[in-house]
């Protein structure tokens, strides 16, 4: 039967100020995913460009949940409380850990620029990273920020070598953080178990639905008026209008849907890694985001691309049975990542450094 589609019409309708958000939204991404030109000479300029490749770092939601502070020879790292996100992460766990992204790529781009910076958590949360002179090294870690993303999207199944899962390994280490690399199949299954179970109990939630919602950019438009969240086309999904995806997001986000995500993702990567801290406190959560961060710009500069599987870490009630399973029950699994070779997918964008600075 041939009908009228609204949604068609409003598409045809809306064509030309659709590809004039798409234009925007690719002249953003030039603009932030690169690298400086001509090194700043000015002390405050340099310091304001290692804050914009601090931003490029990972964070839940892409909330950008830090705020900076210049001062002097130092650069100082905050919590955004503003920028919680309470359902899913009720005790700001994944915020400090996002901090730990974030002073980690400071630290690989100010050694870059000839800084190296020595790191103190403050008790209230805060990072303060010192500048001292050193000899300029541009590190492969440095090299792959403007590369390194999140990508949520199938892999292409294929193994690493032992020379690159050691390559890994050793960009993690340190900071008190232990890295747990899964690569056989059964031991990925048994992930993927915990994971649906936790990715089932997060999309019964309506409270998480509600939380994850707001932080998901559906067009190029709000994706580049934001300068934050989840844009739509990171995760392989048609851009739309806010309104239309208000309506349909509920309705597409299922927990046999995510199962289905879930289980492609996992079965298409090379493997899984487990980041657990010595410890269970804030300063131990930006160490855990810290040894995350080098581990993914170390897959960066392999080719090969890393994304978060929380579930089983994020669920209160479920994390001390995949603890249990992993065989750390004495201490709190802290991110759970993917990787594997696969396609560069679109990219989420940043908020410009006047914004994050204080």
């Amino acid at each position: 039967m041939l009908y009228h589609s609204p949604l068609l019409a409003a598409s045809a309708v809306a064509a030309p100020t659709a590809a004039s958000a798409d234009t925007r939204y690719e002249a953003a991404v030039r603009q932030i995913w690169r690298h400086t030109g001509a090194p700043p000479t000015q002390k405050t300029a340099l310091q304001r460009e290692l804050v914009r490749y601090a931003t490029l770092a990972a964070s839940s939601h892409n909330t950008q949940c830090w705020k900076f502070r210049l001062e002097g020879d130092r650069i100082s790292i905050l919590p955004d409380l503003e920028r919680r996100t309470p359902v899913v992460d009720p005790d700001d766990h994944h915020l400090y850990a996002s901090l730990g992204c974030a002073t980690e790529n400071l630290l690989q781009a100010a050694l870059a620029h000839g800084l190296q910076g020595l790191v103190e958590v403050q008790t209230d949360g805060s990072i303060q990273i010192d500048l001292e002179p050193t000899q300029a090294i541009a590190t492969p870690l440095f090299n792959a920020i403007p590369q390194r993303q999140s990508t949520r999207a199938d892999y292409d199944g294929q193994t690493l070598s032992t020379g690159e899962l050691a390559q890994l390994e050793q960009a993690a280490a340190g900071n008190g953080v232990n890295l747990l690399l899964l690569t056989e199949k059964p031991a990925m299954e048994q992930v993927l178990a915990y994971v649906i179970e936790g990715s089932n109990a997060q999309t019964s939630d309506p409270d998480f639905v509600q939380e994850l919602k707001s932080w998901i950019r559906f067009s190029e438009r709000e994706a580049v008026r934001r300068g934050d969240g989840l844009f739509a086309r990171c995760s392989g999904n048609p851009t739309i209008p806010r309104w239309l995806g208000n309506l349909l997001f509920d309705q597409l986000l299922t927990p046999k849907a995510e199962a289905q995500k879930c289980t492609h993702h996992i079965r298409s990567s090379a493997g899984i890694a487990i980041f657990v801290a010595d410890h269970d406190r804030p300063a131990d959560w930006i160490n855990a985001g810290r040894a995350y961060q080098r581990f993914a710009l170390q897959a960066t500069a392999m080719g090969v691309r890393t994304a978060f599987l929380n579930q089983p870490v994020e669920v209160a009630t479920l994390r001390p049975q995949f603890a249990q399973y992993l065989g750390v029950s004495d201490r709190r699994p802290d991110l759970v990542v993917r990787f594997g070779r696969g396609p560069e997918m679109p990219r989420s964008l940043r908020r410009p450094v006047a914004a994050v600075l204080v």
